[in-house]
């Protein structure tokens, strides 16, 4: 999957601490202008049986907010946001396409696959070390490595909503 070095950097500063505080990062994402950044974190509990709800936010907020101020990987001020991955989850990490099986996604990838590059079909079959098979509705299937990935996340559906 493609990260940017921001990301890799912020993700080894902060993954430590969820993971004391028995959470998993799902991504993490800056947006905004210089001079208006918003920092988003996505975690989820490590036990995949439990919820993150706004009290955990809460928490995992103040105590990133604490090791970001230490490390300072962004200059000037900005909006510490964390936050659930949410139903329509982005797949960030080979683990979610192993774990999301059988469900519908969109997937971003570059380069493109035959002068496409935006994909909508079921993940059928993953890896967590090459990649996954996402069959499309007319019933072709592509293999797509993790390492050409963009951006991916699941479709929120009838059968996502069962799932939740």
């Amino acid at each position: 999957m493609k990260t940017s070095s921001f990301e890799k950097r912020v993700s080894d500063i902060i993954l430590p601490v969820l993971e004391d505080m028995g959470f998993d990062l799902v991504r993490v994402h800056l947006t905004g202008e210089s001079s208006n950044h918003t920092l988003q974190i996505m975690a989820e509990p490590l036990d995949e049986t439990k919820t993150i709800n706004v009290d955990d936010c809460a928490k995992i907020s103040r105590e990133l907010s604490d090791v970001l101020d230490v490390d300072d990987p962004i200059e000037g001020r900005y909006v510490l946001e964390v936050s659930s991955p949410g139903l329509d989850r982005p797949l960030t990490r080979p683990k979610d396409f192993v774990r999301f099986t059988g469900l519908e996604a969109k997937v971003e990838i570059y380069p493109p696959f035959e002068g496409q590059k935006r994909f909508k079909g079921r993940i059928v079959s993953a890896s967590e070390e090459e990649g996954f098979t996402l069959e499309m509705e007319n019933g072709e299937q592509i293999d797509i490595n993790f390492a050409a990935v963009v951006r991916a996340k699941l479709i929120l559906n009838d059968e996502l909503l069962q799932m939740a």
